[in-house]
């Protein structure tokens, strides 16, 4: 009985020996990985790439430890950049313009791609819906001059209705667009998901267009860093990009049901089926690029919508804003 006794505890000691050791070898394992806090415009499926990158495991594959942090605004994500709050900043590429516009020296070069078109939708008060019902209506767009409202505008030329006629509500914030809908303000309001999903289940609306169906091809939303810091981490940033790529291969070749499954824990508020739902709409939609390489096409889209907008006197280069790791 003794014997049995000693046998069982040495089994124990040795168990929980392995045990420590492994938990040793972890924490030295992960260690190793060179964090990147990344500011993140907003959090939506929209973004499902990203996130099949982190929760696939593609991030660590590279030495990466990503590090997300919800900012909302461009503006702010580009801020955050600059202060050196966050290495990388994940927002629209005009942000990026505007800071190289404005002569800052240490600028932010966009390393890598994700997005190519608008992935915001139409929330309307009531359920029938045509383009020519905005005329006269006040639509709740964002921040002017960002991507979300030069998008929108684009797709109203699009559809053949004079920006002119619309009600172009600027002055709420991004992360309040929901909420101030919400409390009246505005006819329509334009949301990514799952915000215009939800929305829409708790009975303030209905979701009646994608917006980037008629907004065309641009460096919708896409990853920058300081010149500084790019310059001084080519090879961490090409890792970076590598994992990525993989994402948009992901999602290009797996179902909806598959991703989102993937990418649950990022969505925990939303249900399999709606998160299923939200990928496949994005991915019906054709919003996510092939791989990270930006198209200067793109890019000279971009700067076109700008410029015709009173929002930039002249093109800018694309070889100084854009410096792709992946080949076309």
């Amino acid at each position: 009985m003794k014997k049995k006794i000693i046998i069982t505890v040495i089994g124990l000691v040795f168990i929980v020996s392995l045990f420590v050791v492994y938990s040793i070898f972890k924490k030295e394992e992960d260690t190793s990985l060179t964090k990147i806090r990344l500011a993140e415009v907003t959090h939506s499926p929209f973004y499902a790439p990203l996130y099949v990158a982190i929760e696939e495991g593609y991030m660590e594959e590279e030495g990466i430890d990503i590090e997300l942090l919800l900012t909302p605004g461009a503006d702010k994500v580009a801020a955050a950049v600059l202060s050196g709050d966050v290495e990388v900043g994940f927002a629209g590429e005009e942000s990026a313009i505007y800071i190289y516009a404005g002569e800052e020296e240490d600028y932010l070069v966009t390393f890598a791609g994700l997005t190519k078109r608008d992935g915001q939708f139409i929330i309307s008060r009531e359920e029938d819906f045509s383009w020519e019902d905005l005329e006269g209506q006040e639509v709740l767009v964002g921040r002017q001059g960002g991507m979300p409202a030069l998008n929108f505008i684009n797709a109203l030329e699009n559809a053949g209705i004079d920006p002119a006629k619309v009600n172009l509500n600027y002055s709420v914030e991004f992360a309040s667009l929901s909420g101030s809908f919400i409390g009246g303000v505005g006819d329509y309001v334009n949301l990514f998901e799952p915000n215009a999903t939800l929305l829409e289940q708790e009975g303030y609306g209905h979701v009646v267009a994608s917006i980037g169906r008629l907004s065309g091809e641009m460096p919708y939303t896409a990853f920058y860093t300081k010149k500084s810091y790019l310059e001084e981490n080519k090879d961490l940033l090409e890792r970076f990009s590598r994992a990525i790529n993989k994402g948009l291969e992901y999602v290009q070749t797996h179902t909806a049901r598959e991703t989102a499954e993937v990418i649950l824990p990022q969505f925990t508020d939303s249900s399999l089926d709606e998160l299923e739902m939200f990928v496949a709409r994005y991915k019906e939609s054709d919003s996510w690029l092939s791989s990270t390489y930006i198209p200067e096409e793109y890019f000279k889209n971009l700067e076109d919508l700008m410029i015709e907008n009173d929002l930039l006197e002249d093109n800018v280069p694309y070889d100084d804003l854009i410096y792709n790791f992946s080949n076309e």
